[in-house]
């Protein structure tokens, strides 16, 4: 095989993730929208991967990326579907049904116990910017009910006022029987719950993040 450009390995890979997941390799459309290319630019990829033996050309009566497959076979991986979750929306439980928005496929190695209790949250807001947490993040939540000082964590927090709870992803602090709940973000200032003020319930603790999806 002659050797490839940066942007054709990762057009191999995209292929190769691609198959792993559905069987069947992307189309020239599914290419382009990865890459944020036209069609033709992503057919023109397909074309100098063919020449450069990276892929082969296979009788079909379908478009041209479907025609052309990839040289070594790809063995399928299996995938642990990890819930995408949204905000808590009029004071329903964040893990509750409705509140899904879809589901992220991830393979259970990467995940510590094979990700049994694991979600994703999608972040909103600024308030964990210097832990390189931005808005529109997807944050990986193992689910538990305590957390050790320092640890990241997603809490659902009473009202003062007696309205809706609300989810947030904080640093976990204590200050004698004080909870202290700090966002990354000098401009924002720590929540503080005083003993026996609102309900402070640990969801999860942050364990990864991905951005971009």
């Amino acid at each position: 095989m002659r050797e490839l450009t940066g942007k054709q390995r990762e057009v191999l890979g995209f292929m190769r993730s691609f198959q792993a997941r559905h069987g069947v390799p992307p189309t020239v459309r599914e290419i382009a929208e990865r890459f944020r290319v036209t069609p033709r630019a992503a057919f023109d990829h397909l074309r100098a991967l063919e020449r450069k033996g990276a892929l082969q050309r296979r009788p079909s009566a379908g478009r041209i990326s479907r025609a052309l497959t990839l040289v070594e076979p790809v063995e399928p991986r299996v995938y642990r579907p990890v819930p995408i979750l949204g905000r808590i929306a009029a004071g329903a439980p964040i893990l509750a049904e409705e509140n899904r928005e879809g589901e992220l496929p991830i393979a259970p190695t990467a995940l510590a116990d094979r990700g049994e209790d694991v979600f994703a949250l999608r972040v909103r807001g600024q308030s964990m910017i210097d832990a390189h947490i931005c808005d529109g993040d997807l944050v990986l939540v193992r689910r538990q009910e305590s957390a050790q000082p320092n640890d990241i964590v997603v809490v659902m927090l009473g009202s003062e006022a007696g309205g809706d709870a609300e989810a947030t992803v904080k640093r976990y602090l204590r200050d004698g029987q004080r909870v202290v709940l700090k966002p990354e973000n000098p401009a924002m200032k720590p929540i503080v719950v005083e003993p026996g003020g609102r309900e402070v319930k640990i969801l999860g603790k942050v364990i990864g993040l991905l951005r971009g999806f």
